[in-house]
């Protein structure tokens, strides 16, 4: 079974630019129009990035699961790398990045290419032979899973943050 696409190569290869650089527009955005609302969203994608980045990673070094081309030598992998394959980093960096851009701006020219993008992302690691199929659901769950919860703790903080500057103000 051939797995070698240059197509599918090409898009499972932009997963980390994009993560990377969706915070980082965002953020770059922000700083320049002077938006806090902006900036605030970019800080939420980063937090949620490197939250995903972590999660990932120390969960490959825990579970440390073959990848599908070493436990069936019939697959042929588009490039042998040495880490674990449960989970799949780059699908959940994908939906790291829709999922903030998701809650960021919830319309659905927004939702749509950016769910179809974290798809065509998680299918690509399949495609490629570099992932089972539960490796690329448990990446979709920890980045979505990550942006939802860097937003989370972003409310938080925010809300303690004034809970205590009104305590702090009013003696």
């Amino acid at each position: 079974m051939a797995s070698y696409d240059p197509q599918m190569q090409f898009l499972t290869n932009t997963s980390d630019f994009v993560a990377m650089g969706t915070p980082l527009t965002l953020l770059a955005v922000g700083y320049l129009k002077k938006d806090a609302s902006i900036k605030k969203e970019g800080y939420n994608a980063a937090v949620a990035t490197f939250g995903t980045y972590g999660v990932a990673y120390i969960l490959k070094k825990a579970v440390n699961r073959p990848r599908p081309y070493v436990t069936y030598p019939v697959i042929q992998n588009y490039e042998v790398v040495t880490d674990g394959s449960f989970p799949s980093g780059s699908t959940a960096l994908a939906f790291s990045a829709a999922t903030s851009l998701s809650l960021s701006y919830p319309k659905w020219y927004v939702i749509a290419p950016s769910a179809i993008y974290a798809s065509g992302i998680a299918y690509s690691r399949l495609h490629l032979g570099a992932h089972y199929p539960s490796d690329v659901l448990a990446g979709a769950v920890i980045g979505a899973g990550s942006a939802y919860l860097s937003r989370q703790l972003n409310r938080l903080l925010v809300n303690e943050y004034r809970k205590r500057k009104v305590n702090t103000t009013t003696f």
